[in-house]
């Protein structure tokens, strides 16, 4: 697979969510669950794993839950029912290996794949809890820059021990670039979230050079998408530490 593709479709994914941050809680709250959805199903194709319709169901709804309930939690922890949706959704993929008739031979790791997809899924739903707790789009457009530009360095077709480590510089560059732009966030504080930005962006390349072709092109979507969901958890969890 190409990661130009993927790539494109992970730039593809920031843009809405960065224009649903401007738009309201509602419009990221949509995104947050139709980019789950959509990651969902396509992720047991990219991983070429039997039981690819019931499981990519059960990384759907754990998405889609994590991210309804982040945007209609009442409380002050948005994210108080990912981890249960998460352990629910992992549950599920380990009934779906036991039930299954087929492909027993690579059990386990459908068992690992799917679970990581369902962690994936939930973890979008950072993205939605990030709105509500912060209120303003500044510490998105950080998160976005950086990984659009991390992003746009794995696209070149240069060697991974080149890209990795300069993908993860050009992230901490760029951090404190949209930081002075759009955040008053201290450039020191928006170097290191660029740092974990380009590293998540670098890792999940990796992961695409590693693993094999797609069967469906909804494979591709689901890897372009994967390392974006992972981001929303990251986006939340660093406001919380920065800003308490």
């Amino acid at each position: 697979m190409k990661s130009s593709i993927a790539g494109l479709i992970s730039i593809v994914a920031l843009v809405l969510l960065v224009a649903a941050h401007y738009l309201g809680l509602g419009w990221t709250a949509g995104f947050g669950i139709a980019l789950s959805a959509a990651f969902g199903y396509g992720w047991p194709h990219y991983l070429a794993i039997p039981a690819k319709k019931t499981l990519g169901t059960v990384i759907a709804l754990t998405g889609v839950g994590s991210a309804l309930t982040a945007g209609l939690d009442a409380g002050g922890d948005y994210l108080v029912w990912t981890p249960i949706l998460i352990a629910v959704g992992f549950a599920g993929v380990m009934v779906v290996q036991l039930l299954r008739g087929t492909g027993q031979k690579y059990r386990l790791e459908s068992t690992l794949g799917a679970g990581t997809g369902v962690a994936i899924a939930g973890f979008a739903s950072g993205w939605v809890a990030s709105i509500r707790f912060l209120g303003e789009p500044g510490m998105t457009l950080i998160v976005a820059i950086s990984a659009a530009v991390a992003i746009a360095v794995g696209m070149l077709p240069w060697p991974d021990r080149v890209l990795a480590p300069l993908a993860i510089v050009m992230a901490a560059l760029a951090g404190p670039l949209a930081a002075l732009l759009f955040s008053n966030l201290h450039v020191v504080q928006a170097a290191v979230l660029g740092v974990l930005v380009g590293a998540v962006m670098a890792a999940f390349r990796q992961l695409r050079t590693l693993s094999r072709k797609p069967e469906h092109v909804v494979g591709v979507v689901a890897a372009g998408l994967a390392p974006i969901l992972s981001l929303g958890a990251l986006v939340y969890f660093v406001e919380k530490i920065i800003l308490h």
